[in-house]
């Protein structure tokens, strides 16, 4: 299966097979049975890239992301060289990208869901079953990382955090 990063670490310690293919290699690799699986993108980035042709199962959620998030990565040395003013229109600029790409990605996936499944692919949604396997394999990863890397400990305890102190409000703020 083509997959990333820690999802990768997942899916190897549920005794998937993992390697790490580039856009441009994945519908061949699939065509030529190189892979059975891939995860790569959202509904719209994988009917772009023809996926449909080549796979008839579709499994939701994403469990291993949730969201995506671009990034911009400036050095500090250059970041340092930039006015306030440059720093605010580069600040503004990523804000909107964000706001802009995330408004859009939400309200174009259905479409793309339908017309996937328009073309002959079954769309499923993985069983609570599965979604514990992955949820306990992904707390071996993490407990490992953790041994592992003081900076992924340190990022992970703060976003364990903030998701502890977020559950009060998804809990009660939103429809269930």
């Amino acid at each position: 299966m083509r997959f990333f990063g820690l999802g990768a670490n997942v899916m190897q310690k549920l005794g998937v097979s993992t390697q790490l293919l580039q856009a441009g290699e994945i519908f061949q690799a699939l065509q030529l049975g190189t892979i059975d699986a891939t995860e790569f993108s959202m509904p719209v980035m994988d009917l772009t890239l023809g996926f449909h042709q080549v796979a008839k199962f579709y499994y939701f959620p994403g469990w291993h992301q949730q969201a995506t998030i671009n990034q911009l990565m400036i050095s500090k040395k250059k970041w340092a060289e930039f006015s306030p003013t440059q720093k605010a229109i580069i600040q503004a600029a990523c804000d909107a990208t964000m706001l802009q790409q995330y408004a859009e990605g939400e309200a174009i996936q259905f479409q793309a869901m339908k017309d996937i499944e328009a073309k002959g692919v079954k769309l499923m949604k993985w069983s609570p079953e599965f979604l514990r396997a992955f949820e306990k394999a992904w707390i071996e990863v993490v407990a490992e990382q953790n041994a592992k890397s003081p900076e992924f400990k340190k990022a992970w305890d703060s976003y364990s955090t903030f998701r502890s102190n977020y559950k009060v409000w998804k809990d009660l703020g939103y429809l269930q």
